[in-house]
């Protein structure tokens, strides 16, 4: 992914989704852009059209903190666009070098016995650990059961949440709100990219999604990007039926790159007593030994061909 192409990529889509209206510019009648104008852009970050035109460019080794907040500020950048905005500067700026060590595919994480415990003893709540290529590394029991269909069509190990959204059909069904699903899902590997523009097994992930799925590919273009915090999702379980889950995002300390998720549903209401049942269902169903297991990675399985 080269850095210079995503920096333009990525400003331009930025400088696209502005209204001009919106920050007191009038539109028109001779508009044949779609948002600001570079000279509008560079106006409300203040700068010079001619530098603001090479930021747009790919040139953005070298700007000071300023003129990245001024940019970010003038395109109405969240704080996920203004923190992935910096990684590309700071990777424009000389982080060659570094990018071609960490290139090295890292090992994969495993929870410790102790993360583990941890995970397993969350009775009432979905827990899971994933990293930001979107592969679930550990889960707790009742992760296991909210997930059961992910890791029972998994092809790979880790199972990934990205194949599952896209390749698998049961996922549009699982999830009510696919479109906004699919479209954080996209976002979240986009922010990671940014993170670590130079991993090899996110190349690999982008490439075949990018080949089987038209959906992904547009979605991927878009350059959305997105931190996995807190919020609600909604599912629908094959043996409970829908489940409304409260999700908040927690990091590790000492475990870079890695992400624990809680959902939690309010006590007393139906969502809690679903997930309750889920509970019981995960316990009444198949022995672990007929599931995948937790965290020992295995060679990929064949994938299966696009749906």
């Amino acid at each position: 992914m080269d850095n210079r192409s995503e920096v333009r990529d990525f400003l331009m889509s930025r400088r696209a989704r502005v209204e001009p209206e919106d920050v007191g510019f009038a539109r028109g009648v001779d508009r044949r852009v779609p948002g600001l104008r570079r000279g509008e852009a560079a106006a409300l970050a203040g700068v010079s059209v001619e530098y603001y035109a090479r930021l747009e460019r790919g040139g953005i080794a070298g700007a000071s903190e300023a003129v990245l907040d001024g940019v970010a500020k003038a395109l109405q950048m969240d704080d996920a666009e203004r923190e992935y905005l910096y990684r590309l500067a700071h990777q424009a700026a000389g982080a060659t070098t570094a990018g071609r060590r960490a290139a090295k595919p890292a090992p994969v994480w495993r929870p410790s016995p102790s993360i583990q415990w941890f995970l397993d003893s969350m009775q009432s709540a979905v827990a899971m650990v994933g990293n930001g290529r979107t592969d679930l590394l550990a889960w707790n029991r009742v992760g296991g059961a909210l997930m059961d269909e992910m890791l029972t069509t998994a092809t790979t190990t880790p199972p990934n949440f990205a194949r599952f959204i896209f390749l698998e059909p049961v996922a549009r069904r699982f999830y009510p709100d696919w479109e906004a699903i699919a479209g954080i899902n996209v976002a979240q590997l986009r922010t990671e990219a940014g993170r670590d523009p130079h991993s090899k097994p996110l190349h690999d992930l982008v490439g075949e999604l990018s080949t089987r799925s038209d959906h992904f590919r547009a979605l991927w273009a878009r350059h959305d990007v997105w931190e996995h915090q807190t919020g609600v999702k909604r599912f629908h379980h094959h043996a409970v039926g829908d489940l409304t889950l409260h999700f908040n995002g927690l990091d590790l300390v000492g475990n870079a790159g890695v992400q624990l998720t809680v959902l939690t549903a309010e006590p007393g209401s139906p969502d809690h007593d679903a997930l309750q049942l889920l509970g019981g269902w995960a316990s009444s169903s198949a022995p672990a030994g007929q599931r995948p297991d937790r965290s020992a990675p295995e060679p990929n399985r064949k994938a299966r061909e696009t749906p």
